[in-house]
């Protein structure tokens, strides 16, 4: 007969497992610059690439990190952003929705 698991064993697992369920679960893939939004919005992963005729008010200096919707560190690689929902935009990256983080 199998030995018993205790309870604090057994709550110890399912804690464990869930927190690594989570972890995955949070994972995130990168927007792809064909997909038809970031076409639309003109993203592109790295602001260097950005066409300055088709987007005037670009500036040099705009990138995700730096944009109020860039929900990570401004030094992060990569960081999600409500505009593109359960995937992220790369740092370095821009888009015409681009605005001024306070």
């Amino acid at each position: 007969m199998p030995k018993p698991i205790a309870r604090r064993t057994f709550l110890m697992t399912v804690v464990a497992s869930g927190a690594a369920l989570g972890t995955a679960a949070r994972a995130q893939s990168m927007v792809d610059e064909k997909d038809a939004q970031a076409t639309a919005l003109g993203y592109v992963a790295d602001a260097k690439r950005v066409d300055a005729k088709k987007y005037p008010k670009f500036a040099a200096d705009q990138n995700c990190a730096n944009c109020a919707l860039y929900q990570g560190k401004a030094s992060d690689k990569a960081a999600g952003c409500p505009l593109f929902a359960g995937r992220q935009v790369a740092g370095p990256g821009w888009c015409s929705a681009w605005a001024k983080k306070a």
